[in-house]
């Protein structure tokens, strides 16, 4: 039976995709800090969760620590690397900007000094859409400039994909990198948008609208994000140069055995339309306070996915009006309100 390890497997993807593996019947060590940038016992209990498995081990450790990762990979020898733990968060990069230098790069620093020791079948990384920061040209496509991030927590991640391709060419590690566009659902960060929403109108509150809602959002349902990594993860890894590659829009690196893929759903939705199916799954009608744009925010988002849909197969389709009243259902539930 092979290994995955998964990093941040407490953090809101990091379970799902643990959960998969889990699910695919593969033995999956976790790896997260349970830190408290937001609520930990929502992390405790998304590991809960995992723990019912009995494939699942669960490593209580920073991943920056030198080391540690180091010891986990030559213990288990994991055959997926899965590379989700990082600083979330485009505003908070504003306030605390060592916390995402420390887990983002010292972090995955450590992650690819132990992959290069101990390499596995293939390692994929977590990027986000973020670094297309200040590109107008929609939708964003894995081979337009993405040099000029608007947010340290983007130039971070667009760091993080230069680091992963030197050491995919020096160490031949099979790499796939992906750019995450506004992923939501059950088991969600309360810091995001959907959360705070839901939160603050269940309690008759106020939610905060940026640029007078105008701004658009590739919106991502976590399971299609997750069946896309899943099936990143099962693919052949082209060989640079080879007559196998995909078309104009492949990414494959020509010195690595490297690409970058957008995941997201290929088409965007407006934030007011989001509020509104907010609305519609709670019964509750919004209180809002419009606020001008906040720094490091992108005015809109939309992925070009025709290298996912080549290389997979697979398409996320999941539409705002049905993954929405998933969360409220989940969210309703777990805090029985």
């Amino acid at each position: 039976m092979k290994t995955a390890l998964v990093t941040g497997s407490a953090g809101f993807i990091g379970f799902h995709a643990a959960k998969r593996w889990l699910d695919e019947g593969w033995n999956v060590v976790g790896i997260d800090d349970f830190n408290d940038y937001y609520d930990p016992d929502l992390k405790e209990a998304r590991n809960s969760i995992l723990e019912g498995y009995e494939g699942f081990t669960c490593v209580r450790e920073e991943i920056q620590t030198p080391n540690v990762l180091m010891y986990v990979m030559a213990e288990h020898r994991p055959a997926h690397i899965v590379h989700l733990a990082a600083q979330a968060g485009v505003r908070y990069s504003i306030e605390n900007p060592r916390a995402y230098f420390d887990s983002n790069l010292t972090g995955t620093f450590e992650l690819l000094e132990a992959a290069r020791a101990h390499p596995p079948e293939k390692l994929l990384l977590a990027s986000t859409s973020s670094v297309y920061g200040a590109n107008p040209d929609l939708p964003y496509s894995e081979t337009d400039k993405a040099d000029h991030p608007v947010s340290f927590y983007a130039a971070t991640k667009k760091s993080t994909e230069a680091m992963a391709h030197s050491y995919a060419h020096l160490y031949d590690l099979p790499t796939i990198m992906f750019r995450f566009f506004t992923v939501y659902g059950p088991w969600g960060r309360p810091d995001m948008a959907l959360f705070k929403f839901v939160k603050a109108m269940l309690a008759d509150e106020p939610i905060d609208i940026y640029n007078h809602g105008k701004m658009q959002r590739d919106f991502t349902y976590v399971d299609d994000l997750i069946e896309a990594i899943w099936r990143l993860g099962r693919i052949r890894q082209a060989t640079p140069g080879a007559e196998d590659t995909i078309k104009s829009f492949d990414t494959l690196s020509p010195a690595a055995p490297f690409r970058v893929v957008n995941i997201g759903k290929s088409n965007s939705d407006p934030l007011i339309d989001f509020v509104n199916e907010i609305e519609k799954a709670l019964g509750v009608e919004a209180k809002k306070n419009f606020l001008d744009l906040q720094d490091g925010d992108m005015l809109a988002t939309a992925s070009d996915t025709s290298q996912l849909k080549a290389l997979t197969g697979y398409q996320c389709e999941t539409m705002i009006w049905d993954g929405i009243p998933k969360f409220v259902s989940w969210y309703r539930q777990f805090y029985n309100v």
